[in-house]
């Protein structure tokens, strides 16, 4: 019978062993691809290690992890250990009740800590930033390593530090050269796993952060939105120097084991965590790069300008350039919506520089949470594209500048869909049961309901419930009948590849993707579609607004604009720029995606609405229900 189960268990203990490391092997090889895609290997290259070292972003999240991931094992290791032992002397009655406190953190969600972590540091109105993740991290981690240093002690004979003093040994001799010797591989044990848990963590980090300090889990986050084969490259980094820490770890008792001389023994065991620090410490100074210097005649030396912006929205030099025409240091946040920016600022976050999106300026307008721009600090805004200035949002410009504007429409293989079905059907297209099966609907309300309003006649901006209930049932049709993928920005990649015939699409990743794929179009129907724009803004709390209007020209100004849109992709709000780019060698010529259409009376720019937002919020919940019920 034992025979038999056998083969089995080993397939089984394979098929584990696969569905674990898979995954880590495929990230370690694309790390070298010389292409962008994350799923097409188009050749051997070190492009993205190259990438990721000359990134001042990466290298300082790189320096920021492994700084607090060291520290806070240092630091947690020597109080959970230190308060293992006090609660092995403690009664049975409070060493029972300090057990289920000490569980009560590792069962809790880690959204619940991270909750109660932001909320602790704003009632006493501690500035987040690298002291209060660090905090964080010391506190998460001090449970794991009394978890395992407990049992170590509990199979100590009680006995053992009696003797050694009444031997002579003073209490401190009795634990340093009885007890802790006696529990080393609790203490290391603990001390890797409140290693591992720091370096792994995102969520507690993610809510106790502020002033720009980001670990490489945050940076990992906000490079997803937007596609970055540099992930793999800073992932496998941080793979290898954890191998490298387990493998030491684990031989070096094996080698000392080896040793005829005990005592050598008992002291490579105790530099066996050192070796690990020592180790950590070295990736440290590797990734850590000065970014100093400078001559003192600069206009804002020694300021700090704090951004709040979207993730990988800004180009590869832009910052560093900035830094060093000014002599301020720039310190960027990032965010994934316009409401997760909201609620910080509308919570009074400081920022200097925002660039929300044009309906959700408008609501910072009617909330009074934006500052009127010093136009006679301004010299960017003859240098901006007539088509993007103006907008009903914002009519006079008082608030905001352009940052980046375009579109939503349709992407597709020419390959496989008839541009005469688009052009006769528009964004019905989307039901056309010749595509079932091999169509995208992107990830967000107002667009999905964008289409659907404007396939029925409709304007986008519509207060009738009766047409938003009649674009509901549009988009319920669309998932039930057409077999239809809801995704988020996984669009860009796989419709590189051609993975799908048609989908949703924003026109700055539509240009990506053309230029990725030669096969690939964008159609935008006549009936209309979002003409949309980010914009810089200066919040009413705003510390430094002359250094955010310097920031405003410079990304307004050519070279600034240039390095953006062309890293980006999204079109520019700089004229120059965009007939560049759009123009004869331009990064993309022949692009349609590119360029805006202004010409079509049907396009409208989203306006803010309370009521229609929440109608259209718990529609749109529903549509994702019912697509998930058709799958």
């Amino acid at each position: 019978m034992n025979k038999k189960k056998r083969p089995f268990g080993k397939i089984l203990m394979i098929l584990m062993i696969a569905f674990f490391y898979l995954p880590i092997v495929y990230m370690v090889i694309f790390s070298f691809n010389e292409g962008k895609s994350l799923t097409s290997f188009t050749g051997f290259s070190l492009r993205w290690y190259q990438h990721m070292l000359e990134s001042q972003d990466m290298m300082e999240a790189l320096y920021t992890t492994f700084s607090i991931a060291i520290l806070a094992t240092f630091i947690s290791t020597v109080v959970g250990t230190i308060s293992a032992i006090g609660l092995s002397k403690s009664k049975k009655v409070i060493r029972n009740i300090m057990d289920q406190v000490n569980n009560l953190p590792m069962m809790n969600p880690e959204i619940v800590t991270a909750i109660g972590f932001m909320l602790l540091f704003i009632t006493f109105n501690v500035e987040k930033g690298y002291m209060t993740m660090l905090l964080a991290h010391i506190a998460f981690c001090i449970p794991y390593v009394i978890l395992s240093v407990m049992p170590k002690i509990r199979s100590l004979d009680p006995n053992l530090a009696d003797a050694a003093m009444d031997l002579g040994a003073t209490p401190w001799q009795a634990l340093r050269k009885v007890i802790v010797p006696q529990i080393t591989p609790g203490i290391v044990s603990g001390a890797l796993i409140a290693f591992t848990m720091s370096v792994d963590d995102f969520i507690i980090s993610y809510f106790v952060t502020g002033r720009g300090v980001k670990n490489l889990s945050i940076v990992v986050y906000t490079m997803s939105k937007r596609v970055n084969p540099s992930i793999n490259a800073v992932s496998t980094l941080v793979v290898v120097i954890i191998t490298i820490v387990l493998l030491i770890i684990n031989l070096a008792p094996i080698v000392a084991a080896r040793s005829r001389k005990s005592d050598t023994i008992g002291k490579r065991r105790r530099l066996v965590p050192a070796a690990a620090a020592v180790l950590c410490a070295a990736a440290v100074g590797i990734c850590a790069v000065n970014f100093g210097g400078g001559s003192s005649d600069r206009p804002f030396e020694g300021q700090t300008l704090h951004i709040y912006n979207w993730g990988e929205y800004t180009g590869e030099n832009i910052i560093g350039d900035f830094e060093e025409e000014t002599g301020a240091t720039v310190v960027m946040e990032n965010f994934d919506s316009n409401e997760q920016m909201y609620i910080k600022v509308a919570n009074g976050e400081s920022y200097d520089l925002l660039v929300p999106s044009d309906y959700m300026i408008q609501r910072l307008i009617e909330e009074d949470l934006l500052q009127k721009l010093d136009k006679s600090k301004l010299t960017c805004m003859d240098k901006l594209a007539d088509a993007v200035k103006g907008l009903p949002y914002d009519p006079n410009n008082d608030y905001s500048v352009p940052y980046f504007w375009g579109t939503v429409g349709i992407v597709y293989d020419k390959n496989k869909v008839d541009i005469e079905d688009l052009e006769r059907e528009g964004y019905n297209i989307f039901l056309d049961e010749k595509y079932k099966g091999d169509v995208y609907l992107y990830d967000s309300e107002r667009d999905s309901f964008m289409m659907a309003l404007k396939a029925l006649g409709y304007s986008m901006n519509t207060e009738n419930e009766q047409e938003l209930k009649e674009a509901y049932e549009w988009l319920v049709q669309c998932v039930e009948t057409m077999d239809t993928e809801i995704v988020t920005d996984e669009i860009i990649d796989n419709m590189a590849q051609g993975r799908k015939a048609l989908g949703l699409i924003y026109s700055g990743d539509a240009s990506y993707v053309m230029a990725e794929n030669e096969d690939m179009g964008y159609f935008m129907p006549e009936t209309g579609t979002n003409l949309w724009s980010d914009a810089m803004v200066i919040p009413k709390n705003a510390k430094n607004p002359d250094l955010a209007h310097a920031f405003i020209n410079y990304a307004s100004d050519y070279d600034g604009a240039y390095d953006n849109s062309s890293y980006v992709g999204y079109t520019s709000a700089n004229q120059e720029v965009m007939d560049t780019l759009s123009g004869e060698g331009g990064d993309y010529e022949g692009i349609n995606a590119y360029i805006p259409r202004t010409d079509n009376e049907n396009d409208e720019v989203f306006v803010y609405n309370e009521d229609t937002k929440k109608i259209i919020s718990d529609l749109w919940s529903r549509v994702k229900i019912a697509a998930s019920n058709a799958g």
